[in-house]
């Protein structure tokens, strides 16, 4: 059957050290893809996402303009960030890794997510919902975002390593009906 992606349930979160110190946190606003689960054989689910780099909100407008900019996203030249799955592979009962390829600014390289499976739910209206948590940590300047500032008493401005956390839900779409010849 196919799932639509439950906008108003689901997140893209991230987050990245700041002066060695703290963690600035941030959301994409806009994004979409497809999701071919299947959840008599998770092996066989396929994920297809697009992320609209311009709506990255780290509650800055600064520095989302600069985090636009061409020192990082470049979203003028890159509008999209993307990631298109490889592989799933089950670990454990509620668990798998997603491997894919990960697009940033013009740069593609592979990415796991650790994906851990919620559960489902039938709905008051009838619909039914599956629920996946994923995360993922990856090093920025593997995708040529490679911007800094020394600090004074020693270290980086903006950490390397960025944290990625997805809450998804899905909503099983009910197939039309075939119509007899």
């Amino acid at each position: 059957m196919p799932f639509q992606i439950d906008q108003s349930h689901s997140e893209i979160q991230f987050s990245a050290r700041h002066m060695m110190v703290s963690k600035v946190r941030g959301v994409f606003e806009k994004w979409d893809g497809t999701i071919a689960l299947d959840p008599a054989n998770p092996a066989n689910t396929t994920v297809d996402i697009t992320i609209d780099a311009a709506s990255i909100n780290t509650k800055d407008a600064q520095r989302d303009g600069h985090l636009r900019s061409p020192d990082f996203l470049n979203v003028e030249k890159f509008p999209s960030v993307t990631f298109k799955s490889t592989k799933v592979a089950v670990t454990g009962d509620n668990e798998a890794k997603l491997t894919g390829d990960l697009t940033i600014a013009g740069v593609t390289k592979p990415a796991v997510l650790d994906v851990e499976y919620q559960g489902n739910a039938k709905s008051p209206w009838g619909t039914t919902s599956y629920g996946f948590s994923a995360h993922t940590k990856i090093n920025r300047e593997d995708w040529g975002l490679t911007w800094n500032a020394a600090l004074e008493t020693g270290g980086w401005l903006v950490g390397k390593e960025i944290s990625i956390d997805i809450e998804l839900e899905l909503i099983q779409v009910a197939e039309p009906e075939k119509v007899a010849a």
